[in-house]
């Protein structure tokens, strides 16, 4: 994987794939889920999201700081006109909720909701196929054994278009940096303050 497909940028509509969630079906039981077959419309059509992708669950950056930013100031970002908080990753349902749980977010456990916590929901791209779409993978094959995953970026999703995007630099496979300079929380929270006072 050496050429790169420019990634989608603003004004974009995002892609309409498939992700395979995990929809609770029960309060109780070892494993009280099934799979539940979920659209990016389904959770972005006519909402505003603040959505922010990583490159894994577990690594340090996105473990440490980048989906612990976005916990803490949930509140803060939802008070300018987001609906929903999303994180992204190319990892599968089971390794998202596990994460989730190991970083203490609050498990949403309302039967049949397709949402897992009750503040930054993660969302499972386990088949690459959003972040394909979005223009955003890239490989980490001989730096990390990753293979295909996405790189770190967040944006503005407004009914399935984007607003604003913040994508780190610089754009490459197999970086051995791991540049996390604009897509935090608060960068995220000062173009939303500034949009909203603009209005």
């Amino acid at each position: 994987m050496s050429a790169w497909t420019p990634h989608l940028s603003e004004g974009d509509v995002i892609p309409n794939v498939l992700f395979k969630m995990r929809v609770r079906v029960g309060k109780v039981g070892q494993n009280p889920f099934d799979w539940k077959n979920a659209y990016t419309h389904d959770l972005f059509k006519n909402k505003r999201c603040a959505l922010f992708s990583i490159p894994g669950a577990f690594t340090p950056t996105c473990s440490g700081s980048h989906l612990p930013s976005y916990e803490k100031l949930y509140e803060d970002i939802k008070k300018h006109n987001i609906d929903e908080v999303y994180c992204l990753s190319v990892n599968d349902a089971f390794v998202m909720r596990k994460w989730g749980l190991d970083q203490g977010l609050e498990e949403d456990n309302t039967v049949g909701s397709l949402h897992n916590f009750k503040k930054v929901k993660l969302i499972p791209d386990g088949a690459c196929l959003f972040t394909r779409g979005m223009g955003m993978n890239c490989n980490w094959t001989s730096e990390r054994g990753f293979g295909e995953r996405s790189w770190r970026y967040s944006c503005v999703v407004n009914n399935m278009k984007i607003e604003k995007m913040f994508v780190e630099q610089p754009f490459k496979n197999n970086s051995e940096d791991d540049p996390y300079e604009v897509s935090d929380a608060d960068t995220m929270l000062k173009y939303l303050s500034k949009k909203q006072n603009k209005n």
